[in-house]
Protein backbone atom coordinates (compact mmCIF):
# COMPACT_ATOMS: atom_id res chain seq x y z
CA UNK A 1 0.00 0.00 0.00
CA UNK A 2 2.50 2.94 -1.28
CA UNK A 3 -0.24 5.91 -0.09
CA UNK A 4 -1.83 5.46 2.83
CA UNK A 5 -2.35 9.24 4.16
CA UNK A 6 -5.99 8.72 2.98
CA UNK A 7 -6.60 6.54 5.98
CA UNK A 8 -6.11 9.21 7.90
CA UNK A 9 -9.12 10.94 7.32
CA UNK A 10 -12.09 11.71 9.18
CA UNK A 11 -14.29 9.32 7.28
CA UNK A 12 -12.23 6.36 8.99
CA UNK A 13 -11.73 5.26 12.50
CA UNK A 14 -8.59 3.19 13.93
CA UNK A 15 -9.83 -0.22 13.37
CA UNK A 16 -10.28 1.11 9.71
CA UNK A 17 -6.63 1.95 9.04
CA UNK A 18 -5.84 -1.42 10.67
CA UNK A 19 -7.96 -3.45 8.37
CA UNK A 20 -6.98 -1.83 4.91
CA UNK A 21 -2.58 -1.96 6.19
CA UNK A 22 -3.63 -6.39 7.64
CA UNK A 23 -5.42 -6.92 4.34
CA UNK A 24 -2.81 -5.00 2.13
CA UNK A 25 0.15 -7.57 3.99
CA UNK A 26 -2.12 -10.58 3.16
CA UNK A 27 -2.45 -10.06 0.04
CA UNK A 28 0.65 -9.09 -0.82
CA UNK A 29 1.94 -12.83 0.91
CA UNK A 30 -1.70 -14.95 -0.64
CA UNK A 31 -2.65 -13.31 -4.11
CA UNK A 32 -0.66 -13.34 -7.19
CA UNK A 33 -1.04 -10.48 -9.90
CA UNK A 34 -1.21 -13.55 -12.58
CA UNK A 35 -4.63 -16.19 -12.46
CA UNK A 36 -4.22 -19.34 -14.15
CA UNK A 37 -6.66 -19.85 -17.96
CA UNK A 38 -9.56 -21.58 -15.66
CA UNK A 39 -11.09 -18.77 -14.06
CA UNK A 40 -13.28 -20.93 -12.63
CA UNK A 41 -10.98 -22.61 -10.34
CA UNK A 42 -9.10 -19.37 -9.47
CA UNK A 43 -12.34 -18.15 -7.79
CA UNK A 44 -12.88 -20.90 -6.05
CA UNK A 45 -9.89 -21.15 -4.75
CA UNK A 46 -9.74 -17.14 -4.17
CA UNK A 47 -13.11 -17.28 -2.19
CA UNK A 48 -11.95 -20.09 -0.11
CA UNK A 49 -8.33 -18.43 0.60
CA UNK A 50 -10.49 -15.18 1.51
CA UNK A 51 -13.10 -17.12 3.90
CA UNK A 52 -9.72 -18.69 5.70
CA UNK A 53 -7.97 -15.38 5.93
CA UNK A 54 -11.51 -14.00 7.65
CA UNK A 55 -12.21 -11.20 5.27
CA UNK A 56 -15.28 -12.37 4.27
CA UNK A 57 -16.53 -12.14 7.59
CA UNK A 58 -17.12 -8.77 6.67
CA UNK A 59 -19.15 -9.55 3.29
CA UNK A 60 -21.93 -10.63 5.55
CA UNK A 61 -24.01 -9.44 8.31
CA UNK A 62 -24.74 -10.41 11.94
CA UNK A 63 -21.92 -11.77 14.59
CA UNK A 64 -23.89 -14.51 15.04
CA UNK A 65 -24.21 -15.79 11.48
CA UNK A 66 -20.07 -15.34 11.14
CA UNK A 67 -19.91 -11.66 10.10
CA UNK A 68 -17.59 -9.42 11.68
CA UNK A 69 -20.36 -6.99 13.02
CA UNK A 70 -24.07 -7.30 13.65
CA UNK A 71 -24.49 -5.04 10.39
CA UNK A 72 -22.67 -4.88 7.33
CA UNK A 73 -19.29 -2.03 7.41
CA UNK A 74 -19.30 0.04 4.48
CA UNK A 75 -16.26 1.56 4.95
CA UNK A 76 -14.84 -1.54 5.89
CA UNK A 77 -16.12 -3.24 2.43
CA UNK A 78 -15.03 -0.60 0.52
CA UNK A 79 -11.17 -0.49 2.06
CA UNK A 80 -11.59 -4.44 1.24
CA UNK A 81 -12.21 -4.24 -2.20
CA UNK A 82 -10.28 -1.11 -3.02
CA UNK A 83 -7.03 -2.83 -1.49
CA UNK A 84 -8.08 -6.18 -3.11
CA UNK A 85 -8.95 -4.26 -6.43
CA UNK A 86 -4.70 -2.84 -6.02
CA UNK A 87 -3.36 -6.94 -5.66
CA UNK A 88 -6.15 -8.30 -8.40
CA UNK A 89 -9.29 -7.78 -10.04
CA UNK A 90 -10.44 -11.56 -9.30
CA UNK A 91 -9.48 -11.33 -6.10
CA UNK A 92 -11.82 -8.44 -6.38
CA UNK A 93 -14.57 -9.74 -7.83
CA UNK A 94 -14.68 -12.88 -5.47
CA UNK A 95 -14.63 -10.60 -2.32
CA UNK A 96 -17.80 -8.59 -3.72
CA UNK A 97 -19.70 -11.43 -5.04
CA UNK A 98 -20.38 -13.25 -1.54
CA UNK A 99 -21.03 -10.06 -0.60
CA UNK A 100 -23.71 -9.01 -3.35
CA UNK A 101 -24.76 -12.61 -3.55
CA UNK A 102 -25.68 -12.78 0.30
CA UNK A 103 -26.57 -9.44 0.86
CA UNK A 104 -30.44 -9.50 0.46
CA UNK A 105 -30.26 -12.88 3.44
CA UNK A 106 -28.00 -10.67 5.76
CA UNK A 107 -30.57 -7.74 5.07
CA UNK A 108 -33.74 -9.37 5.12
CA UNK A 109 -33.50 -12.59 5.22
CA UNK A 110 -34.79 -15.42 7.86
CA UNK A 111 -33.22 -16.56 10.86
CA UNK A 112 -33.47 -19.51 9.58
CA UNK A 113 -31.80 -18.49 6.00
CA UNK A 114 -28.87 -16.52 7.56
CA UNK A 115 -28.28 -19.59 9.40
CA UNK A 116 -28.30 -21.74 6.89
CA UNK A 117 -26.32 -19.86 3.82
CA UNK A 118 -24.28 -16.93 5.90
CA UNK A 119 -22.02 -18.83 8.04
CA UNK A 120 -20.56 -20.57 4.68
CA UNK A 121 -20.38 -17.75 2.73
CA UNK A 122 -18.64 -16.31 5.53
CA UNK A 123 -15.91 -19.16 5.64
CA UNK A 124 -16.26 -19.36 2.00
CA UNK A 125 -17.68 -22.82 2.22
CA UNK A 126 -20.11 -21.62 -0.18
CA UNK A 127 -20.35 -19.41 -3.26
CA UNK A 128 -23.21 -16.86 -3.58
CA UNK A 129 -24.60 -14.98 -6.89
CA UNK A 130 -27.23 -12.24 -7.39
CA UNK A 131 -29.80 -13.02 -9.99
CA UNK A 132 -31.31 -9.66 -11.10
CA UNK A 133 -30.72 -8.61 -14.71
CA UNK A 134 -32.41 -10.13 -17.79
CA UNK A 135 -32.59 -10.13 -21.53
CA UNK A 136 -34.77 -6.86 -21.33
CA UNK A 137 -34.36 -5.88 -17.89
CA UNK A 138 -30.97 -4.49 -17.01
CA UNK A 139 -31.04 -0.36 -15.29
CA UNK A 140 -35.43 -1.11 -15.99
CA UNK A 141 -35.62 -3.71 -13.11
CA UNK A 142 -39.39 -2.91 -13.28
CA UNK A 143 -39.86 -4.69 -17.15
CA UNK A 144 -38.56 -8.33 -15.70
CA UNK A 145 -40.05 -11.14 -17.40
CA UNK A 146 -38.91 -14.10 -14.88
CA UNK A 147 -41.95 -15.12 -13.24
CA UNK A 148 -42.69 -17.05 -9.84
CA UNK A 149 -46.49 -18.18 -9.65
CA UNK A 150 -47.37 -19.42 -6.05
CA UNK A 151 -48.81 -23.44 -6.00
CA UNK A 152 -49.26 -23.87 -2.53
CA UNK A 153 -46.42 -23.57 -0.28
CA UNK A 154 -43.44 -23.07 -3.24
CA UNK A 155 -43.43 -20.98 -5.91
CA UNK A 156 -42.89 -22.31 -9.49
CA UNK A 157 -40.26 -19.82 -11.44
CA UNK A 158 -39.86 -19.50 -14.95
CA UNK A 159 -37.75 -17.51 -17.44
CA UNK A 160 -34.31 -16.48 -17.64
CA UNK A 161 -31.68 -14.41 -15.91
CA UNK A 162 -28.65 -13.15 -17.44
CA UNK A 163 -25.16 -11.40 -17.13
CA UNK A 164 -25.23 -13.44 -13.29
CA UNK A 165 -21.69 -13.06 -11.84
CA UNK A 166 -20.53 -16.27 -10.62
CA UNK A 167 -22.96 -17.91 -13.21
CA UNK A 168 -22.32 -21.59 -13.26
CA UNK A 169 -20.01 -21.80 -10.05
CA UNK A 170 -22.01 -20.56 -7.45
CA UNK A 171 -23.67 -22.74 -5.07
CA UNK A 172 -27.12 -20.86 -4.60
CA UNK A 173 -28.64 -17.95 -6.20
CA UNK A 174 -30.47 -14.42 -4.99
CA UNK A 175 -32.99 -14.67 -7.46
CA UNK A 176 -36.16 -11.77 -8.60
CA UNK A 177 -38.99 -13.21 -9.78
CA UNK A 178 -41.92 -11.63 -11.14
CA UNK A 179 -44.79 -13.00 -8.20
CA UNK A 180 -47.53 -10.49 -9.22
CA UNK A 181 -49.04 -8.95 -6.40
CA UNK A 182 -49.37 -5.61 -7.91
CA UNK A 183 -47.79 -4.02 -11.60
CA UNK A 184 -44.33 -2.90 -11.85
CA UNK A 185 -41.64 -3.08 -9.10
CA UNK A 186 -44.53 -3.50 -6.85
CA UNK A 187 -44.92 -6.85 -7.87
CA UNK A 188 -41.44 -8.77 -7.61
CA UNK A 189 -39.92 -11.20 -4.97
CA UNK A 190 -36.72 -12.35 -3.95
CA UNK A 191 -35.98 -16.38 -3.53
CA UNK A 192 -32.85 -18.26 -2.75
CA UNK A 193 -32.21 -20.93 -5.01
CA UNK A 194 -29.81 -23.77 -4.51
CA UNK A 195 -27.53 -24.54 -7.58
CA UNK A 196 -29.12 -28.16 -7.07
CA UNK A 197 -32.96 -27.73 -7.30
CA UNK A 198 -34.65 -29.61 -10.55
CA UNK A 199 -35.68 -27.04 -12.64
CA UNK A 200 -32.45 -25.12 -12.83
CA UNK A 201 -29.70 -24.67 -15.19
CA UNK A 202 -27.20 -22.62 -16.53
CA UNK A 203 -27.65 -22.40 -20.22
CA UNK A 204 -24.94 -20.66 -21.04
CA UNK A 205 -21.66 -19.14 -19.70
CA UNK A 206 -20.48 -15.87 -21.38
CA UNK A 207 -16.73 -14.81 -21.51
CA UNK A 208 -16.01 -11.15 -21.62
CA UNK A 209 -12.53 -8.42 -21.90
CA UNK A 210 -11.56 -9.31 -18.22
CA UNK A 211 -12.48 -13.13 -17.84
CA UNK A 212 -14.67 -14.20 -14.72
CA UNK A 213 -17.59 -16.60 -14.06
CA UNK A 214 -20.63 -15.20 -15.80
CA UNK A 215 -23.25 -16.61 -17.17
CA UNK A 216 -27.04 -16.85 -18.15
CA UNK A 217 -29.52 -18.44 -15.97
CA UNK A 218 -32.81 -20.77 -17.01
CA UNK A 219 -35.18 -21.56 -14.65
CA UNK A 220 -38.04 -24.38 -16.12
CA UNK A 221 -40.72 -24.97 -13.42
CA UNK A 222 -38.55 -24.77 -11.12
CA UNK A 223 -40.21 -25.35 -7.19
CA UNK A 224 -38.91 -23.89 -4.81
CA UNK A 225 -40.20 -23.80 -0.90
CA UNK A 226 -41.82 -20.23 -0.22
CA UNK A 227 -39.83 -20.39 3.34
CA UNK A 228 -37.04 -19.86 0.42
CA UNK A 229 -38.71 -16.42 -0.04
CA UNK A 230 -36.67 -13.27 1.21
CA UNK A 231 -38.75 -10.97 3.22
CA UNK A 232 -42.58 -10.58 2.01
CA UNK A 233 -44.31 -11.31 -0.80
CA UNK A 234 -44.06 -8.49 -3.46
CA UNK A 235 -40.72 -6.69 -1.80
CA UNK A 236 -38.51 -8.11 -4.01
CA UNK A 237 -37.52 -4.53 -5.49
CA UNK A 238 -37.35 -3.27 -2.26
CA UNK A 239 -35.01 -6.30 -0.92
CA UNK A 240 -32.74 -5.95 -4.30
CA UNK A 241 -32.08 -2.13 -4.32
CA UNK A 242 -31.41 -2.31 -0.49
CA UNK A 243 -28.14 -4.94 -1.52
CA UNK A 244 -27.37 -2.77 -4.09
CA UNK A 245 -27.57 0.70 -2.15
CA UNK A 246 -25.09 -1.03 0.05
CA UNK A 247 -22.59 -2.55 -2.44
CA UNK A 248 -22.74 0.34 -5.22
CA UNK A 249 -20.32 2.38 -3.29
CA UNK A 250 -18.09 -0.54 -2.71
CA UNK A 251 -18.12 -0.52 -6.57
CA UNK A 252 -16.79 2.61 -6.87
CA UNK A 253 -14.09 1.51 -4.49
CA UNK A 254 -12.79 -1.16 -6.48
CA UNK A 255 -12.35 1.31 -9.60
CA UNK A 256 -10.33 3.46 -6.79
CA UNK A 257 -8.14 0.53 -6.30
CA UNK A 258 -7.25 -0.12 -9.81
CA UNK A 259 -7.12 3.73 -10.29
CA UNK A 260 -4.43 3.54 -7.42
CA UNK A 261 -2.27 0.41 -9.15
CA UNK A 262 -3.06 2.49 -12.60
CA UNK A 263 -0.63 5.42 -10.61
CA UNK A 264 1.65 2.98 -9.01
CA UNK A 265 2.66 1.63 -12.18
CA UNK A 266 2.85 4.97 -14.32
CA UNK A 267 5.19 6.39 -11.62
CA UNK A 268 7.13 3.45 -11.95
CA UNK A 269 7.06 3.41 -15.37
CA UNK A 270 7.56 7.67 -15.69
CA UNK A 271 11.05 7.28 -12.82
CA UNK A 272 12.52 4.28 -15.24
CA UNK A 273 11.76 5.02 -18.45
CA UNK A 274 15.12 6.95 -20.41
CA UNK A 275 14.27 9.40 -23.65
CA UNK A 276 15.97 12.01 -24.75
CA UNK A 277 18.73 11.71 -22.30
CA UNK A 278 16.31 12.23 -19.42
CA UNK A 279 13.84 10.24 -17.62
CA UNK A 280 10.17 10.56 -18.71
CA UNK A 281 9.41 12.21 -15.14
CA UNK A 282 11.77 14.70 -16.38
CA UNK A 283 9.36 16.81 -19.23
CA UNK A 284 6.38 18.62 -17.96
CA UNK A 285 4.10 17.13 -20.05
CA UNK A 286 4.91 13.54 -17.88
CA UNK A 287 4.46 15.82 -14.75
CA UNK A 288 0.97 17.51 -15.71
CA UNK A 289 -0.05 13.59 -16.30
CA UNK A 290 1.06 12.29 -13.24
CA UNK A 291 -1.17 15.53 -11.64
CA UNK A 292 -3.98 15.01 -13.13
CA UNK A 293 -4.07 11.16 -12.42
CA UNK A 294 -3.22 11.64 -8.53
CA UNK A 295 -6.04 14.41 -8.29
CA UNK A 296 -8.55 12.54 -9.98
CA UNK A 297 -8.10 9.79 -7.65
CA UNK A 298 -7.96 11.95 -4.70
CA UNK A 299 -11.26 13.47 -6.26
CA UNK A 300 -13.19 9.80 -6.41
CA UNK A 301 -11.19 8.54 -2.75
CA UNK A 302 -13.17 12.16 -1.08
CA UNK A 303 -16.63 10.78 -3.09
CA UNK A 304 -16.25 7.19 -2.04
CA UNK A 305 -15.55 7.50 1.37
CA UNK A 306 -18.04 10.43 2.39
CA UNK A 307 -21.22 8.03 0.83
CA UNK A 308 -19.94 5.09 2.83
CA UNK A 309 -19.10 7.23 6.00
CA UNK A 310 -22.87 8.64 5.56
CA UNK A 311 -24.12 5.05 5.09
CA UNK A 312 -22.79 4.18 8.22
CA UNK A 313 -24.41 6.40 10.13
CA UNK A 314 -27.85 5.55 8.86
CA UNK A 315 -28.19 8.23 6.15
CA UNK A 316 -29.60 7.89 2.88
CA UNK A 317 -26.82 8.09 0.30
CA UNK A 318 -28.69 7.14 -2.81
CA UNK A 319 -27.23 10.33 -4.64
CA UNK A 320 -23.75 10.18 -2.82
CA UNK A 321 -23.41 6.77 -3.80
CA UNK A 322 -24.77 7.79 -7.50
CA UNK A 323 -21.88 10.26 -7.56
CA UNK A 324 -19.47 8.11 -6.10
CA UNK A 325 -19.73 5.17 -8.59
CA UNK A 326 -19.89 7.96 -11.92
CA UNK A 327 -17.23 9.54 -10.67
CA UNK A 328 -14.93 6.76 -9.65
CA UNK A 329 -15.66 4.56 -12.64
CA UNK A 330 -15.22 7.28 -15.27
CA UNK A 331 -12.17 9.00 -13.17
CA UNK A 332 -10.16 5.36 -12.84
CA UNK A 333 -10.66 5.12 -17.20
CA UNK A 334 -8.94 8.33 -17.60
CA UNK A 335 -6.13 7.26 -14.62
CA UNK A 336 -5.80 3.80 -16.44
CA UNK A 337 -5.42 5.24 -19.87
CA UNK A 338 -3.22 7.56 -18.89
CA UNK A 339 -0.78 4.86 -17.26
CA UNK A 340 -1.32 2.81 -20.54
CA UNK A 341 -0.19 5.86 -22.52
CA UNK A 342 3.24 6.17 -20.24
CA UNK A 343 4.23 2.75 -20.63
CA UNK A 344 3.72 3.78 -25.06
CA UNK A 345 3.68 -0.17 -26.86
CA UNK A 346 4.47 -1.85 -23.56
CA UNK A 347 1.52 -0.81 -22.65
CA UNK A 348 -0.95 -2.88 -24.46
CA UNK A 349 1.11 -5.93 -24.50
CA UNK A 350 -1.26 -8.93 -23.02
CA UNK A 351 -0.61 -9.14 -19.79
CA UNK A 352 1.11 -6.14 -18.90
CA UNK A 353 -0.64 -4.70 -15.13
CA UNK A 354 -1.82 -1.50 -17.09
CA UNK A 355 -3.36 -3.77 -19.92
CA UNK A 356 -4.80 -5.71 -17.47
CA UNK A 357 -6.30 -2.90 -15.88
CA UNK A 358 -7.48 -1.32 -18.59
CA UNK A 359 -9.80 -4.56 -19.62
CA UNK A 360 -10.72 -4.69 -16.01
CA UNK A 361 -12.00 -1.32 -15.27
CA UNK A 362 -14.01 -1.05 -18.26
CA UNK A 363 -17.36 -3.16 -17.13
CA UNK A 364 -17.32 -1.15 -14.07
CA UNK A 365 -18.62 1.94 -15.54
CA UNK A 366 -22.09 -0.45 -16.52
CA UNK A 367 -22.32 -3.25 -14.31
CA UNK A 368 -24.71 -1.57 -10.95
CA UNK A 369 -26.08 0.73 -12.74
CA UNK A 370 -24.02 2.52 -15.83
CA UNK A 371 -22.69 5.49 -15.94
CA UNK A 372 -25.90 7.32 -17.07
CA UNK A 373 -28.10 5.54 -15.15
CA UNK A 374 -26.19 6.85 -11.97
CA UNK A 375 -26.41 10.56 -13.88
CA UNK A 376 -30.53 10.46 -13.84
CA UNK A 377 -30.21 8.83 -10.27
CA UNK A 378 -28.36 11.90 -9.08
CA UNK A 379 -30.34 14.42 -11.36
CA UNK A 380 -33.77 12.92 -10.10
CA UNK A 381 -32.73 13.00 -6.42
CA UNK A 382 -31.84 16.75 -6.87
CA UNK A 383 -35.08 17.45 -8.98
CA UNK A 384 -36.99 15.76 -5.53
CA UNK A 385 -34.94 18.37 -3.21
CA UNK A 386 -36.86 21.31 -5.00
CA UNK A 387 -40.32 19.28 -5.04
CA UNK A 388 -40.11 18.57 -8.94
CA UNK A 389 -41.45 14.96 -9.15
CA UNK A 390 -39.31 13.52 -12.87
CA UNK A 391 -41.19 10.90 -14.61
CA UNK A 392 -39.71 7.53 -13.94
Amino acid sequence: MSDTNYLQWPFFEARHAALARALDAWAVEHIAHEHSADVDAECRALVRQLGQGGWLRHAVGGCAHGGAQDAIDTRSICLIRETLARHSGLADFAFAMQGLGSGAISLAGTEAQKKAYLPRVAAGDAIAAFALSEPDAGSDVAAMQCSARIEGNYAVLNGSKTWISNGGIADFYVVFARSGEAEGARGISAFIVDATTPGFSVSERINVIAPHPLGTLQFDNCRIPLTQRIGAAGEGFKVAMRTLDVFRTSVAAAALGFARCALDQGLERATTRKMFKHTLADFQLTQAKLAQMATTIDSSALLVYRAAWQRDQGQNVTKEAAMAKMVSTEGAQQVIDAAVQLWGGMGVVSGVPVERLYREIRALRIYEGATEVQQLIIARELLKDVGHNAPK
